[in-house]
């Protein structure tokens, strides 16, 4: 693909709702690693020829038996090789844990080579687990993420630059590669916290929101408050919001219903234990609520779920959901998380996602 045509392709996307998968490469039990990268560039095969707009790459660090995405920018590098059309996103870059510099420099390779697919999703995590292993307080995560923030910005787009922070000091740097795409990638910032979404509104950044710990009907409020600050600003239109969410699109409706339900409320079930394991780790809020929080989500009931946490359906009744979330929250794009929880068969995912892309997302063109 031309860059001219990558020009026109984003221009004819960004009056629709996008569509990405939500990527864990998740690895099931019994499964090698060796079989969990296979099956899961597959998937990445699969979206880049049915259509889908993204794929959007996870971080999760010590965690074997679940995943063996822990380098997310690694990663997009082997599907920019291998794919021409898709984007490829980060969703997130965990910025605290590592030096802005050099993953600066890394993203700006992966917009080199695939000429111009990367978004650059980028957050803090809600967990210390990847914290303890690094060795770096949780509680110095805020403060670190926006520091990280803003030397990558500047080395993206000043010629030399120098800066001096809590954490990081350079000298008289002068950035190489650089971005393809200029001024530089588009931004995403994940948010959860409510001072987060005025502050990636003021700065004119998109917001990646996920309803894991939450719900679809109380996005609303805190996505006002995102419009309100990004207008003050005078940024031009109404910023970017993207919803990662559940999505699983079944042949019948009892199928799409059924077959996702183990894996979805396995996956609360070990989330809501680790949220409640951590309350009262620094950084982490307050103890007694973050607790509270973790013990809802284990008593979370998939008919809860299936109300206001997922989407599930044949492709009629998706189509029906998404443009229903579409016209309540403002929506540019969902994250589909097609795979909740990592244990349900590739075959299914497969179809889901074919399913997906070939019956749903035309109705959104």
């Amino acid at each position: 693909m031309t860059v001219e045509s990558r020009v026109a392709e984003s221009a004819r996307t960004a009056s629709r709702m996008n569509f990405g998968l939500f990527h864990e490469f998740a690895c099931r039990p019994g499964q090698s690693q060796a079989d969990t990268f296979a099956e899961s560039f597959e998937l990445v095969d699969a979206a880049e020829d049915w259509g889908l707009d993204a794929v959007w790459l996870a971080e999760l660090h010590v965690q074997p038996k679940r995943t063996v995405l822990a380098a997310p920018l690694t990663i997009a590098s082997a599907i920019a090789a291998r794919t021409e059309r898709i984007k490829i996103a980060t969703g997130v870059q965990v910025l605290p844990l590592v030096n802005p510099l050099r993953i600066a420099e890394e993203a700006a390779t992966v917009d080199q080579i695939s000429h111009g697919r990367l978004v650059f999703g980028v957050g803090r995590s809600g967990l210390p687990r990847s914290y303890q292993a690094y060795g770096v307080p949780y509680e110095e995560s805020k403060d670190r993420f926006n520091e990280a923030l803003k030397v990558i910005i500047r080395a993206w787009t000043e010629p030399v630059f120098s800066y001096e922070g809590t954490y990081h000091s350079y000298h008289n740097v002068s950035l190489s590669p650089l971005p393809l795409q200029q001024p530089h990638p588009p931004v995403c910032i994940a948010a959860s916290s409510p001072d987060t979404f005025p502050s990636a509104g003021r700065d004119g950044y998109g917001i990646l929101v996920a309803v894991r710990r939450g719900t679809l009907s109380a996005l609303a409020p805190n996505l006002e408050r995102y419009r309100a600050a990004w207008h003050e600003a005078g940024h031009p239109g109404d910023g970017e919001v993207y919803v990662r969410l559940p999505v699983y699109v079944g042949d019948s409706a009892a199928e799409a219903i059924s077959e996702p339900e183990s894996s979805v409320m396995g996956f609360y079930q070990n989330l809501g234990s680790r949220i409640e394991e951590s309350a009262g780790a620094a950084g982490t809020g307050d103890r007694d609520e973050r607790a509270a929080g973790g013990r809802r989500l284990q008593e979370t009931t998939y008919e809860e779920a299936l109300r206001d946490k997922i989407v599930v359906g044949t492709p009629d009744m998706v189509v029906k959901r998404l443009e229903g979330l579409r016209q309540e929250l403002g929506l540019s794009g969902i994250l589909a998380e097609l795979n909740c929880g990592g244990q349900i068969p590739h075959e299914r995912v497969r179809n889901c996602l074919q399913l997906l892309c070939r019956e749903v997302m035309p109705s959104f063109n």
